[in-house]
């Protein structure tokens, strides 16, 4: 038996829900700050999209009455640490936690959405 299979299940991609208030808010940071192209939305007013750039996908869901969670809810590899965190800080995002090279080997900084959401950001040193 291998991985993929086990259990005779086998997995595809998973993407992040990330819970926003604001969905014109939302779409205007991960469209226009982080460079996400909207491929899918639901309902009137629009309450789900479905962003997508290169291979990372993200699930935005409406919830006006979101608390944001103490820690980090996604986790995404780049190819340049220093250029995404460039763009948050001109943007005015929060930098929950500074850029810096980490132990295990990742560049990396946490970075808080417009929506308080916390995502971790890396690339591979190969350290």
């Amino acid at each position: 038996m291998n991985e993929e299979t086990d259990h005779g299940v086998t997995f595809g991609r998973v993407a992040p829900m990330l819970p926003v208030r604001d969905m014109a808010r939302a779409l205007a940071f991960y469209q226009g700050v982080l460079g996400f192209r909207k491929v899918f939305e639901n309902g009137r007013p629009v309450g789900f999209v479905i962003l997508e750039r290169g291979a990372a996908e993200l699930h935005l869901t409406l919830q006006p009455h979101h608390a944001p969670a103490p820690f980090n809810v996604a986790h995404l590899l780049v190819d340049d640490a220093d250029a995404l965190h460039a763009r948050c800080v001109k943007a005015g995002a929060r930098i929950v936690k500074s850029l810096r090279d980490k132990e295990y080997g990742l560049r990396a900084f946490v970075f808080q959405d417009p929506d308080g959401n916390r995502i971790d950001v890396g690339h591979e040193t190969g350290d």
